[in-house]
Order: structure tokens, then C-alpha cells, then sequence
């Protein structure tokens, strides 16, 4: 449930985070909000990629690399977050399509993956964002996500 007190907030740690996402880890894949801007509709998030992660266990051991797939969870997550924030009800934001996706550059282990999206379109149903991973200077994955808002009850 987002309070009025979150909605004011320019950056969130991850104990406001949990307070608007419903994930938990292990998929809980954002660490911070760097910034939000609810009224330009445009997030800045963060996650910290360490070699504890569970995916690394499988997913290219002798050579780890963070699924894209799951790079792009981690850009919707930053904008479901804004989505929440911005939203007059309180309401949950679920995925509703993924379109354009590209992968550009790997994420591995000891890399810090910023996430920055906008939304074009946002409304009291729903809503699209833009978004792009980088490391450093390097795009790693970008992307359009539509969203739908539900009833935490619906869920």
C-alpha cells in the first residue's frame, strides 16, 4: 500500500520499495530508487549485481552473466514503482506486454546496472515505459513495458 509519505519521496530505499512492490527475493531485482520524478513520470533505480545472486549458480557458471530476461524484469520492477507513485488509487501495477526488447551488452557479477524509464502514457488503467539498462556507458538491454493496474486483492 502506497502512503502519501512515499509519494513526496525523490528516492526510495529498499524498505520503501517493499512498502509498493509486492516481490521479494530472490525477485526483487532493484535495490533503489536514485530518483523519481512522478510528475515528468521518469524513475532512475538501481541494482547492485553480486555473484551471490541465485541465477549465477546456473545460468553460465564458468562465465556468469545476469539473464537478460531478467534485466528487463528489473526495468519493469523500477516502473512499476513509478506507475504506484504516480497512481490517485492504490493500486497494484502487473506486467502487460513486453515489446521491443533488445540486449546489448552483458551484466555480470560486481556490475552496478542503472535503470532509467519514462512513461509516454499513463493513466488510472494502465500505462507504458520506455526503458534501458546500462553499466557504466553501456546500454545492456532496453526496452517498451505496458502495464495494467489491479486490486491488491486481485492478485
Amino acid at each position: 500500500m502506497v502512503n502519501a509519505a512515499l509519494k513526496k519521496l525523490k528516492t526510495l530505499g529498499i524498505k520503501e520499495i517493499l512498502e509498493i512492490l509486492p516481490h521479494r527475493y530472490p525477485f526483487l531485482l532493484i535495490d533503489k530508487i536514485l530518483d523519481v520524478d512522478t510528475e515528468k513520470g521518469t524513475v532512475v533505480a538501481q541494482k547492485n549485481v553480486t555473484m551471490n545472486e541465485p541465477f549465477f549458480t546456473g545460468h553460465w557458471p564458468e562465465r556468469p552473466i545476469m539473464p537478460g530476461v531478467l534485466i528487463l524484469e528489473a526495468i519493469a520492477q523500477a516502473g512499476a514503482v513509478l506507475a504506484c507513485l504516480r497512481a490517485k488509487e492504490d493500486k497494484t501495477a502487473v506486467l502487460l506486454f513486453v515489446k521491443n526488447g533488445k540486449f546489448r551488452h552483458p551484466v555480470v557479477p560486481g556490475d552496478v546496472l542503472i535503470i532509467e524509464g519514462e512513461q509516454p502514457h499513463f493513466s488510472s488503467k494502465g500505462g507504458r515505459l520506455i526503458g534501458k539498462a546500462r553499466v557504466g556507458d553501456k546500454i545492456a538491454a532496453q526496452v517498451e513495458i505496458g502495464y495494467a493496474f489491479i486490486d491488491h486483492d486481485a492478485v
